[in-house]
């Protein structure tokens, strides 16, 4: 059974944390919980301490008396294993199993995410208590979904990782010539003759080895992997319920969510922005589609948001009335079947007793929580939704790979910003109208009219080929700088840049990077200009569409075309940028999917197999806008012909 189906609609709710209150607390809580119609609470995320109090010993009665409260108050649990957040006795207890950073440090406990997640004592304990909560309660009436772990983020350097990076490397390459071969280790006399010599990627003195750190990267996504499928594995044999963990986009885990995405049953994410208003919106958009795509296109679910939390640089920003509803149904047009927020109540003490809540410090009177008992309300009017699924026609192309090595040392530009980028080609597609998903590039994307790769610096030869592929099928396919200048290995591509079949493809040559300086801008024919990079491309079959005007790249091709594979070798000036793939989605035949409505006013359909659909309208603007025509608005139970600054519809 889904999770919806055992919810019976949209999932609504947030970390609940009974045991920081007392019983007129948790009264009260029941009572507002059946006014804002919640339905799924996650408990138990940071108890380790409460539910084992010391190594082996187990108190799962206020855990009992917890859990059968809110089934008994028709709110499902989505059971946490508390691993995230080792007790001070484990400290004493296993010394070693505290994380070490890359300066040699050994971290202690007093925050949370305190443990090295290769350590053999830790692994164990997290097995023993997830083992335990689910021969506990893996049947119990009111337990909906499994939530392991939290945010898994904790890097290590210590001797269990060298270990453990040891035998994931000798996995990967069978012997050490290879590993030689793979890192480049002849450069810096960094030859190694036995395993015993390859530490992790510690402090040292200059650049480390950018192929040992990319590997180190990829190991340690793989080793969060095991130790999510140890506890995942613990728990099914004991129950059939559904399995995740909360994922964080864009680049706060050191993860490869592709991979996490086949392995949960289904994809959960962490979702706050990082500016306000409508990059607020966009930003949103951004993390749906992203973790959509890693669940291969199935609903997904928001974890974690805040209601009134806006991280921007040094400050966390309230948001503006209207935004938790507008929020959340932004993520449930792009997959979610569901919103949940951390947490319930705003903490009184502790790390993160100024985050926000569903119920602020101020109490049920209060702005936050009418705007919170509204939702709830809503939400509850679109169960029909549960289960439908959203449908694209363009992709951006993503790979941690690409990532991981565009974040290594010695590039030519500190500008080069993965994540900037890839947000970029999101936001232009967003600001269009237009849906996306994301792909890995080794992916079949037949299904997809227009294909974007903007930051593909590593690409393998089987990815090079699949876009060979695509391209040679009649596909549109823009790539954009510094996209498949390595292979793999993060070894140069030989020849010219970027690899040859994805030359071929694009019908040019790349001789030589051109970083910008700082701040700098080039000119270009056609009126645009570019920042931070450029290139001495060559034509081998394509046409060059602009060309640079100043510099040594004078006349040297900017932007170029061969037949439906388009080349940006600068990054172009925003307005410049949304022309271009303006361009490419009219040549595409890709419209939005509801086309006339104005900048600002997002639109995104919700299909189910059988026909069905449901087209949800988000007005960011501060003007009322006028739709295209009248259509049933789930939310007011009405026919809607405008909505008003900041409005919201779900059209039937």
């Amino acid at each position: 059974m889904s999770l919806t189906d055992r919810l019976g609609g949209l999932a609504f709710g947030g970390d609940y944390n009974p045991e920081q209150w007392d019983e007129p607390v948790w009264r009260e809580d029941d009572e507002l919980m059946r006014r804002a119609k919640v339905n799924l609470a996650t408990v138990g995320v940071f108890s380790w301490a409460l539910l084992e109090p010391e190594e082996g010993v187990f108190d799962f009665a206020w855990l009992d008396a917890q859990v059968d409260r809110l089934h008994a108050n028709g709110v499902n649990v989505n059971l946490a294993t508390p691993t995230a957040s080792p007790p001070p006795w484990f400290t004493f207890a296993h010394p070693d199993a505290l994380p070490v950073t890359a300066d040699g440090v050994r971290l202690v406990h007093g925050s949370r995410d305190t443990y090295c997640i290769a350590a053999p004592a830790y692994r164990a304990a997290a097995r023993r208590i997830a083992s335990a909560l689910a021969e506990r309660y893996g049947d119990h009436p009111g337990l909906a979904l499994w939530h392991v772990h939290n945010e898994y983020t904790t890097l290590c350097w210590c001797d269990h990782v060298a270990v453990a990076f040891r035998a994931w490397l000798c996995e990967r390459y069978r012997d050490l010539d290879a590993v030689n071969e793979a890192w480049g280790t002849a450069f810096w006399s960094q030859h190694y003759t036995a395993w015993d010599q390859i530490l992790p990627p510690r402090a040292t003195q200059w650049h480390k080895n950018p192929g040992q750190a990319l590997d180190f990267r990829r190991f340690w996504s793989d080793e969060v992997l095991l130790a999510y499928q140890e506890q995942r594995d613990a728990i099914r044999a004991n129950s059939d319920r559904p399995i995740t963990t909360n994922l964080m986009v864009p680049g706060y885990q050191n993860l490869d969510l592709w991979k996490f995405g086949r392995e949960v049953d289904l994809v959960a994410i962490d979702h706050y922005p990082t500016a306000p208003g409508i990059d607020a919106a966009a930003d949103g958009a951004f993390g749906g589609d992203r973790a959509r795509s890693f669940g291969g296109g199935q609903p997904w679910l928001l974890m974690e948001q805040g209601t009134n939390t806006v991280y921007v640089g040094d400050r966390v920003l309230g948001k503006e009335p209207g935004d938790i509803l507008r929020h959340s149904l932004g993520h449930i047009a792009h997959g979610s079947d569901g919103a949940l927020f951390f947490q319930w109540r705003q903490s009184k003490a502790g790390a993160e007793q100024w985050h926000s809540a569903m119920v602020p410090h101020a109490g049920p009177d209060s702005r936050i929580h009418r705007e919170v008992t509204e939702l709830g309300e809503l939400l509850s009017r679109l169960g029909e939704l549960a289960g439908s699924t959203v449908r694209a026609e363009v992709a951006v192309l993503h790979d941690s790979d690409a990532w991981w090595a565009m974040n290594g040392d010695g590039l030519p530009s500190a500008e080069l910003d993965y994540h900037a980028t890839l947000s970029r080609a999101h936001r232009v597609l967003w600001n269009a109208g237009v849906t996306t998903d994301f792909a890995h590039p080794e992916h079949d994307l037949s299904r997809y009219r227009l294909v974007l790769a903007p930051a593909l610096f590593v690409l393998s030869d089987a990815a090079a080929k699949n876009l060979r592929r695509y391209f040679d099928a009649g596909g549109t396919l823009l790539v954009q700088h510094t996209t498949g200048v390595a292979d793999e290995r993060l070894h140069a591509r030989l020849g010219g840049y970027p690899a040859a079949d994805l030359r071929e493809a694009l019908g040019i040559r790349v001789e030589e990077h051109r970083p910008l300086a700082r701040d700098a801008r080039i000119p270009l024919s056609d009126g645009a200009y570019g920042t931070v990079w450029g290139e001495v491309v060559r034509l081998d079959g394509a046409e060059a569409v602009s060309t640079y005007t100043s510099g040594m790249l004078a006349g040297s091709p900017a932007v170029t075309r061969h037949g439906r594979g388009w080349y940006v070798s600068t990054r172009l000036d925003d307005s410049a940028y949304a022309a271009l793939v303006a361009r490419l989605l009219a040549e595409a035949g890709v419209t939005p999917d509801l086309p006339g409505l104005p900048p600002g006013v997002e639109c995104v359909t919700r299909h189910t197999p059988d026909g069905r659909r449901w087209r949800i309208v988000l007005n960011h603007t501060a003007d009322p806008v006028r739709l295209p025509e009248p259509a049933h608005d789930l939310l007011t139970a009405a026919t809607v012909r405008e909505l008003p600054p900041g409005g919201c519809a779900v059209l039937r």
